[in-house]
């Protein structure tokens, strides 16, 4: 798969860990991109993902113990692409999201930028399709 160019990207981030969150953003911000808003909480993230304006999302399976699908949903039904980033691996989701790239914790730039380029270059499908 060739590259695909991050600059310019739109970027929803979704991390109730505040430095997780930083990290995410610096990262984002040093390869060209802008971050559009950044949820903590699962209550902030369903009001953004229904009317943000972003390219993709990084969304944290685990936001203060409560799951982030419906966050998740939200985005596949407004064609939003997005990467989950989480701690328990693939198997730790749903079946009907094992579409969607992983971004395992812990993570470097390197692990970041291939998880969007992935979730970029493929189509996004709804919840229970494959």
């Amino acid at each position: 798969m060739s590259e695909i160019a991050l600059e310019g990207l739109r970027v929803f981030i979704v991390e109730d860990e505040s430095l997780i969150a930083m990290l995410l953003e610096d990262i984002v911000t040093e390869n060209r991109c802008s971050v559009v808003s950044i949820a903590a909480t699962l209550e902030q993230a369903m009001k953004e993902a229904s009317t943000v304006n972003a390219n993709v999302a990084i969304l944290d399976v685990n936001l203060n113990g409560k799951s982030a699908y419906s966050v998740a949903q939200v985005l596949i039904d407004r064609s939003i692409p997005f990467v989950f980033s989480t701690g328990y691996g693939a198997a730790g989701v749903p079946e009907e999201f094992r579409t969607i790239p992983i971004l395992s914790k812990p993570f470097g730039e390197k692990e970041l930028i291939r998880a969007l380029q992935i979730t970029l270059a493929q189509p996004l499908t709804k919840a229970g399709q494959c």
